[in-house]
């Protein structure tokens, strides 16, 4: 039987600032362990721990979550810089994401492996096109224009972003690997960000899937498919024997993180490419409510994942 993990990001609310309150919550939702987030506070990691309710089988890179000197979060960190300095700090925090899983018996940790740019926001052609899409405007000559620009100005700046994440990369499996972790590189939600379907293959060469793989984040996949610049296919299609993990939730228009059943996902070829798993992360955001929460696994035996 299939292993379900709730993820730490719907516990971003007031009721769950005891993550012992959030534990027991997941448990009696009828999850069998918990995978923390990025956006998990270190006291809310020891609560979680002391109450000993439910499992940690997955720690989400970089957690915990820690406030840099410039007032930005951890996760503004880019594993792709090409500055050299950003690059070590963002994998002295992914380190200590390792160090935690180890801390606590977990064997995946899931990696955001960087962006093309200086910066961690979105490009602004990507972000017209959102608007487009919200606005009811999903073809037509100004929207394939932005598509254009988007591929174009990514395609030109990336390789040495994808050079530098490789090092990354190689520098977090070593750490990993005596201590039995595997590190989940998921694919991203903003088209700059790495990795691409066909950068998969650079990025893992020479590594086995014992070290690192794919993991296979279902709304961000549907959300570039949507937005017309990723075909959702792409990742499952040619990764998913290389798969080690997934996070599951449902997507309305291009708003994810919601509870799986309450969005219009086709299903079908995610239980495809990802029924060999043996564990799953439900991660859904604060705003959705409890019943949604509680009635996900049902949702999700009924479309083949039990």
């Amino acid at each position: 039987m299939s292993q379900f993990a709730l993820s730490t990001m719907f516990a971003q609310q007031p009721r769950f600032e005891d993550g012992s309150v959030f534990a027991r919550f997941a448990a009696e939702s009828g999850y069998d362990a918990i995978e923390i987030s990025h956006s998990t506070p270190a006291a809310k990691v020891a609560a979680i721990r002391a109450a000993n309710v439910l499992p940690i089988v997955a720690i989400h890179q970089p957690a915990p979550y820690e406030r840099l000197p410039n007032g930005r979060g951890n996760a503004s960190l880019n594993l792709a810089a090409l500055d050299e300095d950003e690059r070590r700090q963002a994998v002295a925090a992914a380190a200590r994401s390792i160090d935690l899983a180890a801390e606590v018996g977990a064997r995946r940790v899931v990696v955001h492996l960087g962006h093309v740019g200086t910066v961690a926001e979105q490009f602004e052609e990507e972000l017209a096109l959102r608007r487009a899409f919200d606005a009811g405007e999903r073809d037509g000559a100004r929207v394939e224009e932005l598509r254009t620009l988007l591929v174009a100005r990514r395609a030109a700046a990336a390789e040495p972003h994808l050079g530098a994440a490789r090092r990354s990369l190689e520098e977090l499996v070593a750490l990993a690997r005596p201590r039995g972790i595997a590190i989940g590189i998921e694919n991203r939600y903003h088209y700059h960000e790495i990795p691409h379907p066909g950068e998969y293959a650079q990025l893992l060469d020479g590594f086995a899937p014992e070290e690192a793989g794919y993991w296979h984040d279902v709304g961000h996949a549907e959300v570039l498919h949507r937005l017309g610049l990723i075909n959702r296919h792409a990742w499952l299609d040619r990764w998913s024997g290389r798969c080690i993990g997934a996070h599951l939730h449902d997507v309305e228009g291009i708003g994810d993180h919601r509870a799986p059943g309450d969005g219009d996902v086709p299903w079908e070829y995610v239980v495809r490419g990802v029924r060999h798993l043996s564990s799953f992360t439900l991660e859904i955001n604060q705003h959705q409510p409890d019943e949604r929460v509680r009635a996900a696994r049902g949702f999700l035996a009924g479309v083949g994942l039990g």
